[in-house]
């Protein structure tokens, strides 16, 4: 691979170097294996049902443990809302209202999200905003026809000369309108949400991942709130932020798995999806960390049914783990008995989810020890997981490796090899799916953290298909933040219910009852 003076001048520049830059392209060369599902992970095994007994506690331990811990939410948030706008942009571009009616466009192109955006239109938390804007600018919309009516609101609202939503951090949007005519952003109902479980009834702690081109109005946000969020929950936040390395981007390449060229000769480098956050999340200094996406909020008179299943999952994971550090120190002492032996591989087992190896009990009490601690010295993750209602992503699924082990993962449907009928079998008859709810112990049983790239499985990288100013790309995703990256953590799947699942996917989704106040 031959590369110019000014390539390496540029891979230098983003903190990569020259070996990662030809290794990213051997891999897009050789292909990247696909994970092997041995099973889907469904309730009874693999996945945790709860019941009230086992809901209550659960609670009971996270509430008399969590003073003593340093909490901390976890939000990636660097996203822009474009892909929440996206029929609305094409309706913009294609509508045409000299040449015909609305209702005949809606039909002709079987536009359902349109008519359902436009019934809905007055229960937008940004309807107000808008229609201000517009009167404003000197348009009565209330005269005007529907074709005018539909077009001038959504010009308004995407416009980028005018309040531009489809480039703004999705984080920062009017999620929510409440009936003091407050508007909330989603960064807000993170910040209520925060104080309600992470908050040691003074202070809670939330970092942020975003686009560095938007700390400032993270930042304006977080001013205008501040005190309002702080007066309304008696809870002060220590907030902070960070953004993707550059470091963590990968090279793209051409179909024929050659570096890609900008116009200007460049070479094209692409943000490596959100297994590059690893790397943010390994910095922060916490006991427990909660992670959550940014667009999965609720109001408030949802906020206590949220709140109830986190403090259910940190029970679960503080329960565990601190049984775990107890076999970590049985497991330091010089002789260790049969029962004790019996007791930790039960655990394992039977609490944690963790196939032993049929070798194991041929070991030597010494490679036994040497075993179970590299089992149980790991960091923890318990993972809400819903009933599969046909949502697009990933899902809990027991995953064999290469000598036959196997694991509990979260594993994306680009890692499966759909071409294999048995494989995608088991993809579609799965029962759950990874509404991306986690609660993490990150320290192990001397109180020091883990360096998290340790448990990463390089293999679980994808190659997606892009385009670039209409030609086509090959790109590479790092390990998933909760499939690859995660992969040599101790996992534990959770059912919890479909309302704690409110993905704001497209602006539509805003009508569902989680985001309207009744």
């Amino acid at each position: 691979m031959s590369f110019t003076a000014n390539d390496l001048k540029q891979i230098e520049g983003k903190g990569l170097t020259l070996q990662q830059v030809e290794s990213q392209i051997e891999l897009f060369k050789s292909g990247i294996p696909y994970t092997n599902i041995s099973k889907a992970a469904t309730k009874g095994n693999g996945i945790v049902g709860l019941n009230s007994e086992l809901i209550e506690t659960a609670i009971d331990y996270f509430e008399v443990h969590k003073n003593d811990l340093s909490l901390l939410k976890f939000v990636p948030a660097s996203g822009a809302a474009t892909r929440m706008f996206k029929f609305l942009f094409k309706f913009l571009k294609e509508y045409n209202p000299q040449k015909e009616s609305l209702n005949a466009f809606i039909n002709k192109n079987n536009f359902r999200d349109l008519a359902l955006f436009l019934v809905g239109l007055e229960k937008f938390p940004f309807y107000d905003m808008v229609i201000k804007d517009l009167a404003e600018r000197h348009i009565d919309f209330n005269s005007l026809s529907e074709k005018d009516k539909a077009f001038h609101f959504v010009k308004t609202m995407l416009d980028q000369e005018l309040f531009n939503f489809g480039n703004s951090p999705k984080g920062l949007l009017p999620f929510h309108k409440y009936k003091t005519n407050h508007i909330s952003t989603a960064f807000e109902e993170h910040l209520y949400e925060a104080a309600l479980y992470t908050s040691d009834e003074n202070t809670a702690d939330l970092h942020f991942t975003i686009s560095e081109r938007y700390k400032d109005k993270f930042d304006e946000e977080f001013k205008r709130i501040e005190e309002y969020v702080e007066e309304n929950t008696g809870v002060a936040f220590n907030i902070s932020f960070s953004y993707q390395h550059e470091s963590t981007d990968t090279i793209a390449v051409t179909l024929k798995d050659e570096p890609f060229r900008n116009d200007d000769g460049t070479l094209l480098f692409r943000p490596s999806g959100h297994g590059a956050l690893l790397k943010n999340l390994n910095a922060l200094e916490a006991d427990i960390i909660f992670i959550k996406n940014i667009d999965n909020v609720v109001v408030k008179q949802y906020k206590q049914e949220m709140v109830k299943y986190k403090k259910v999952l940190a029970g679960i994971l503080l329960k565990l783990q601190n049984k775990a550090f107890a076999y970590m120190h049985v497991l330091d002492q010089t002789t260790i008995s049969e029962d004790e032996f019996g007791n930790i591989e039960r655990f394992l087992v039977d609490e944690m989810d963790i196939k032993i190896s049929r070798e194991y009990h041929k070991y030597l009490d010494k490679y036994k020890i040497e075993y179970l601690r590299e089992k149980l010295n790991r960091p923890i993750r318990v993972c809400g997981m819903v009933k599969n209602e046909g949502e697009p992503g990933g899902g809990p699924f027991w995953v064999r490796d290469l000598y036959g082990n196997q694991s509990l993962q979260i594993v994306e449907s680009a890692q499966i090899n759909l071409k294999n009928k048995k494989q995608k079998d088991i993809l579609t008859n799965a029962t759950h799916f990874n509404p991306v709810d986690l609660v993490c112990g990150v320290k192990n049983y001397k109180g020091e953290k883990f360096d998290l790239e340790d448990f990463v499985d390089h293999d679980a990288a994808f190659i997606t298909m892009k385009t670039k100013v209409g030609k086509d790309l090959k790109a590479l995703e790092l390990p998933g933040l909760w499939n690859g990256s995660m992969a040599n953590w101790n996992t534990i799947f959770v059912e919890v219910p479909i309302i704690t699942f409110n993905p704001v996917k497209t602006v539509n989704d805003l009508l569902k009852a989680p985001h309207q106040i009744h």
